[in-house]
């Protein structure tokens, strides 16, 4: 072969080359714009402020996972309703895309409609179950609604296919809920989501989650939940504040290896404001 020969055929290979790495660098960039169109959905999504009830102590961290486009939809949620009592929701997508996080979107702007028209949280899932069916989507979603009376401490539970909550009172006493649920919302039509009824701890506090807070490469979902149950225990006894209590619940998220959105929904009462 010709010295020439050689030379031709080494631009060739440094040409094609070059025209891989453009095509790699193109893909790349086209996939962060995706990833980051994904986060800036989810985020403009979740809720600016939190309602503000005497007594009730609210605090949010939501952590999404950048691992390829593994940008899914989890979601939390609290807000006023018109009876006065307080709505709250947390919830997850299934996948982990664009589409996922406008489904997420579309299950949160269900849930609060029609929160302002049927407050029974059992009904609300219901509804909203027969909502997400009727738009003939593939994507489903697990959830947990609750309503807290803030005068009475009452707390109100349905549970769609989600993880449980973790309670812990100030008497040193913690757990995870056992409440019975349903399946997932979009799956099935004629759903019942039965109501569990709990009392908010004078003192004591609730932690809602999603799964990538608990449940990831690194550990296991029951040993996950065993962490964060005895989170809330210490902070109940050291009534610790629970925007403290949340930062260190989405720490968790580190720990379990967070391959997966995370979201968590504390709530805690101190008792009534004293007004002077």
């Amino acid at each position: 072969m010709s010295r020439t020969g050689s030379t031709d055929d080494g631009d060739e290979l440094l040409a094609r080359l070059g025209t891989l790495i453009a095509q790699a660098r193109a893909q790349a960039e086209g996939q962060r714009s995706r990833v980051e169109l994904a986060v800036a959905l989810q985020r403009g999504m979740l809720p600016r402020g939190l309602p503000v009830a005497d007594g009730v102590r609210l605090a949010v961290r939501y952590s999404p996972a950048y691992q390829g486009l593994n940008v899914g939809g989890d979601w939390y949620d609290a807000f006023t309703m018109p009876d006065g009592r307080l709505g709250l929701s947390i919830g997850d997508v299934q996948g982990h895309n664009i589409e996922a996080a406008a489904f997420m979107g579309q299950v949160r702007v269900g849930l609060r409609a029609l929160a302002s028209v049927d407050s029974d949280p059992g009904e609300i899932l219901a509804r909203t179950n027969e909502l997400l069916l009727s738009l003939s989507s593939d994507l489903f979603a697990t959830c947990t609604f609750m309503r807290l009376d803030p005068v009475s401490r009452l707390m109100e539970s349905a549970r769609a296919g989600h993880l449980p909550c973790v309670w812990a009172t100030s008497d040193g006493r913690s757990g995870v809920t056992e409440d019975e649920g349903g399946p997932p919302l979009g799956i099935q039509s004629g759903v019942v989501y039965p109501v569990t009824r709990y009392r908010l701890d004078t003192g004591g506090v609730f932690v809602m989650l999603t799964d990538g807070v608990v449940e990831g490469p690194s550990m296991r979902l029951d040993e996950g939940l065993d962490q964060v149950v005895r989170l809330a225990g210490i902070a109940a006894v050291a009534r610790m504040d629970t925007d403290a209590l949340a930062a260190a619940v989405i720490k968790q998220a580190e720990r379990v290896g967070h391959d997966d959105d995370a979201a968590v929904l504390v709530i805690g009462h101190d008792g009534p404001v004293t007004r002077p």
